[in-house]
């Protein structure tokens, strides 16, 4: 039996010679900043459409392991549905905290920072240049201040094709909500998703107007606003209605739909 080591890298050498449907999952560290590097969780199925790149909420600090387990966040909307969307036939990069932000703060504080541009900057470039698809950022809860901002600053070949906004922070008194940024820069594609039952304190549905207006703009917006499921525990966590709890697969197949519309 070959060794683990040999496998891994067998795996890494076939997806950068261009074989990656022969891969599942890999773990990259793909350079980024001067002496750091940005971890991705990566899903590569046969023959994609599209790459999306999914930002978890909270404190963004997954600490993928090696073996692509993770440390913390394993339970987070996008995260528990990455492979949906790798079922869909997108190209799935999961990202965490960069390397010289592995302990706590992680990404608090920092996901309107120049520095995260720059590190997302670094994983969109090597998306385009690895699978030569269209690449979308998809952020849910704290992760669309990342998103948001991330588009408001990235234009042309650096920036995404598009972006998803899903549970948006639209009021904050501790940090700039979504809706606070300067929106009308964003010129791609965006689409809003969010529970109309939301009991978070910070995405209230009867605030998805506000948002809407200041991308008014944009030739192509959309928000789709789910109902029912379940919901448990912290009105902000993951198995509450803000994490979508029972709705999965409906949310994530009219994401994927919107995105591959023509």
């Amino acid at each position: 039996m070959r060794p683990l080591k040999f496998l891994l890298t067998s795996l890494l050498v076939s997806f950068f010679s261009g074989a990656y449907a022969q891969i599942g999952q890999s773990v990259v560290d793909i350079p980024t900043r001067a002496g750091v590097t940005q971890r991705i969780l990566l899903l590569t199925p046969d023959n994609p459409k599209a790459a999306v790149v999914l930002f978890a909420g909270g404190h963004g600090g997954l600490q993928i392991f090696s073996n692509g387990t993770f440390k913390w966040g394993g339970g987070n909307f996008l995260v528990r549905t990455r492979q949906l969307y790798a079922d869909a036939g997108f190209v799935v990069a999961v990202v965490d905290a960069p390397s010289d932000r592995q302990s706590h703060p992680f990404l608090q504080g920092f996901r309107q920072k120049p520095e995260h541009v720059a590190d997302i900057r670094s994983v969109i470039v090597w998306l385009r240049e690895k699978t030569k698809v269209p690449v979308w950022l998809i952020g849910t809860s704290r992760g669309t201040q990342s998103v948001a901002y991330v588009a408001t600053a990235l234009v042309g070949k650096e920036g995404p094709d598009g972006i998803v906004l899903t549970s948006t922070i639209l009021k904050d008194e501790k940090s700039r909500p979504v809706p606070a940024l300067p929106l009308e820069e964003i010129h791609m594609p965006v689409l809003v998703v969010h529970h109309q039952q939301d009991e978070c304190a910070h995405c209230p549905f009867a605030l998805t107007p506000e948002l809407m207006g200041k991308l008014g703009s944009n030739p192509r917006v959309q928000l789709l606003a789910f109902q029912g499921g379940e919901t448990t525990g912290d009105p902000c966590e993951a198995m509450a209605f803000h994490g979508y709890n029972g709705l999965e697969r409906e949310v994530v197949s009219q994401i994927a739909d919107w995105i591959l519309a023509k």
